[in-house]
């Protein structure tokens, strides 16, 4: 993945070369797209409201903590809201009901985190449309929130969130294989909301806060503070380690960066460091270590901190409200 970042994020001959391709890929996915939109392809509507939080980008933007933060917005709201997922990296066929004490390598890392830091129903399944049906049969939800998605058209949406990261935005502005995209960058001007993560101007941000740490054996937890000044392993397996890093960094704690892949299956030896510093870890690596009787290993807590534009204008858009 670092590889492809190089090449992604950048102007360079090896993107150019494959600049044909890339153009094969637009014309394909804005053809998908107009299939559904002209009816060709039928669109499969359900009795709720469903909210789809996506990107247009290969790699991590920040779904997961959004959703985990509107979630809790709509909850605030009187809303009973139910996720529904791919499960990337599951190993299940059909729907699957994600329970908190599930394996990662079963439904996937964020599904998993989000279902412990929510509570909240949360079904995956390669058909998200018979994912939801599955949620909406089982549980009593107003309104569904779709992790990612916003390619998968069969299911009928009511409101559009396209996640974006501030700092890498859209790469080279390439589709994939040239660069980083999975639909042209005029696919944010047809969804109903663009949410930049991180600093930004625009009136719809969020940022992450990173405050408290669990020990992932004994569960105590203790301010993030503790580390100030501290060397330690830094480990992070997300879409963009980088800001993870930067995070740490930015609060005094000096750091040993071990970046990983995307949802990268952890095992003993990834942490056989023999030099007895702490480990700090995002929550959705943390998720598939817990069996690993890691020593001295934090879970670092992430919360997404929404601009008030954005809390305001979501609520609005959903149907109902």
């Amino acid at each position: 993945m670092k590889r492809l970042d190089h090449y992604w994020y950048s102007q360079n001959p090896v993107a150019w070369l494959l600049l044909p391709l890339s153009w094969l890929f637009c014309v394909v996915a804005i053809l998908r797209r107009q299939l559904y939109r002209i009816g060709i392809l039928r669109q499969h509507s359900l009795p709720v409201p469903v909210i789809v939080v996506g990107n247009i980008s290969v790699g991590g933007t920040g779904k997961t903590p959004l959703i985990i933060a509107l979630s809790q917005l709509l909850a605030r709201q009187g809303f009973k809201a139910g996720v529904i997922s791919r499960g990337y990296g599951s190993n299940i066929s059909g729907v699957h009901k994600v329970s908190a004490d599930d394996d990662a390598a079963v439904c996937g890392d964020e599904p998993l985190l989000i279902k412990i830091r929510t509570g909240l129903p949360v079904v995956i399944g390669s058909d998200r449309v018979a994912a939801a049906e599955y949620l909406l049969d089982h549980y009593d939800c107003d309104v569904l929130l779709s992790d990612d998605g916003m390619q998968h058209y069969r299911m009928q949406r009511d409101v559009e969130i396209a996640v974006v990261d501030s700092t890498r935005m859209h790469g080279n502005g390439f589709c994939i294989p040239a660069g980083p995209l999975r639909e042209p960058v005029s696919r944010l001007q047809q969804v109903d909301m663009v949410v930049f993560h991180g600093d930004n101007t625009e009136a719809y941000h969020f940022i992450l806060k990173i405050d408290q740490c669990k020990d992932l054996v004994s569960g105590i937890e203790k301010p993030l503070t503790a580390f100030e000044g501290i060397k330690v392993h830094a480990v992070a397996g997300i879409g963009h380690p980088q800001r993870f890093f930067s995070q740490l960094k930015a609060r005094g704690i000096e750091i040993i960066e071990h970046p990983f892949p995307d949802h990268h299956i952890y095992s003993a030896t990834d942490f056989e460091f023999d030099d007895g510093l702490a480990v700090l870890m995002t929550e959705k690596d943390a998720v598939k270590c817990v069996g690993l009787e890691l020593e001295n290993a934090w879970s670092v807590r992430a919360n997404a901190s929404l601009s008030s534009k954005l809390k305001e204008d979501i609520i609005s858009l959903v149907p109902g409200k």
